[in-house]
């Protein structure tokens, strides 16, 4: 007599092989897709960019007004962190026990309550231990946001501002404090409107020799310029220099020590099984 398929099974090679679907189970599609995305704290729009998609596919997934591929359902359990039994709202399958398995199985059942409580302990201590290597390494710097740090007047004030960002360590992201985006078009060609700019504060840094990049507060606003003995110069020569006489207050933030390359950039992922791990 054939064996009788579980309705796993059954379900699942509906789904997945693009099948007939009953009303109820692309609700339940739908309804999973918006749960673990927003899980995640992750926008429609980046999750359609990840799977290589037009910014509205999510949304019209999630509202029913289309459903993935088979082709994608792989890759999009995947960017949710789920498997496809979850995704569809399945129960996951039970493995069958391996001969060794059931052997260990016999001898837990065994011991006295104390030792299976030891043996418990053991199992669960040695879990931690591999989800902790398996922990990426990451560097907290602070973030400002836009046009460095605008409406800032005294440098001082940089402490205790802006916000927390995790970078993969580097050489050059190791020497840095903070992280600014450049605003504007006076340092092309080096550096962009946009570009996340790595700074080594003062007076860790140093003084900066001439020919030196950096970022300088001057009155309440802040600029990445090259440092000069005369004053503080864009790279574009469409910009003029800024002179200054002893009255005005120029501030050194820090030195530029490089770009914050998309490579420096973790998952949010795997920033937040950082904080799940370190955090206090």
């Amino acid at each position: 007599m054939a064996r009788q398929k579980r309705n796993n099974e059954v379900t699942v090679g509906k789904l997945i092989s693009g099948g007939k679907k009953k009303p109820r189970e692309v609700i339940l599609l739908c309804r999973n897709i918006r749960r673990y995305r927003e899980q995640l704290g992750m926008e429609q729009k980046e999750l359609s960019r990840r799977l290589g998609m037009a910014d509205s596919t999510v949304g019209n997934w999630e509202t029913g007004y289309s459903k993935p591929t088979v082709e994608v359902l792989l890759p999009l359990s995947k960017e949710l962190g789920v498997t496809l039994y979850k995704l569809f709202g399945l129960n996951e399958p039970i493995p069958e026990l391996s001969a060794a398995e059931k052997l260990l199985l016999d001898d837990y059942r065994d011991l006295s309550r104390y030792h299976r409580e030891t043996v418990n302990d053991l199992i669960a201590n040695l879990k931690r231990a591999e989800e902790i290597e398996d922990v990426p390494e990451l560097t907290k710097l602070v973030y400002f946001e836009k046009q460095l740090a605008a409406g800032i007047g005294d440098p001082s004030e940089l402490y205790g501002g802006g916000e927390p960002i995790y970078l993969y360590p580097s050489e050059i992201v190791n020497k840095a404090d903070f992280v600014f985006t450049v605003n504007g078009e006076s340092m092309e060609p080096e550096y962009h409107s946009g570009d996340m700019v790595l700074i080594q504060k003062f007076p860790d840094c140093g003084e900066l020799d001439e020919g030196e990049v950096g970022a300088f507060m001057v009155g309440n606003e802040a600029y990445i310029k090259e440092y000069r003995k005369d004053g503080l110069h864009s790279l574009n020569p469409k910009y003029r220099p800024m002179h200054f006489n002893d009255e005005e207050k120029v501030y050194l933030i820090g030195r530029v020590t490089g770009l914050v390359d998309s490579g420096d950039l973790p998952s949010e992922q795997e920033v937040k099984k950082y904080l799940s791990a370190y955090s206090d």
